[in-house]
């Protein structure tokens, strides 16, 4: 498919609808749920837990975070299942991450 085909030339393109294209061709989750669990990780899993472990990326459904220490890590491991249930809620979308990976890093 070339450049052409892609686009009708039509006018322009509204920016969420081209977001949304971009991130189903990267395989990344759609833009509006990259914007609350990236701007509402605090709020998720509160305000001690997201100074230790924060999002770094979410593809397609699995949320990948990184915590500071390996008990962090143990702590929203254990957590995982309650975490994703509040990103659920709070995304409202069947995108929603559904599995999280932890990494650490100091």
């Amino acid at each position: 498919m070339n450049r052409r085909d892609r686009w009708d030339g039509g006018g322009p393109v509204p920016l969420a609808q081209s977001l949304r294209a971009l991130s189903d061709r990267m395989g990344l989750a759609p833009p509006d749920v990259l914007r609350v669990v990236f701007s509402r990780w605090e709020e998720v899993v509160g305000p001690t837990m997201s100074v230790h472990v924060r999002p770094v990326r979410l593809e397609e459904t699995t949320l990948v975070v990184v915590a500071d220490h390996p008990a962090w890590a143990t702590q929203v491991r254990h957590l995982a299942s309650e975490v994703l249930a509040r990103l659920g809620d709070a995304c409202g979308s069947e995108h929603a991450p559904d599995h999280l990976e932890v990494l650490v890093r100091a």
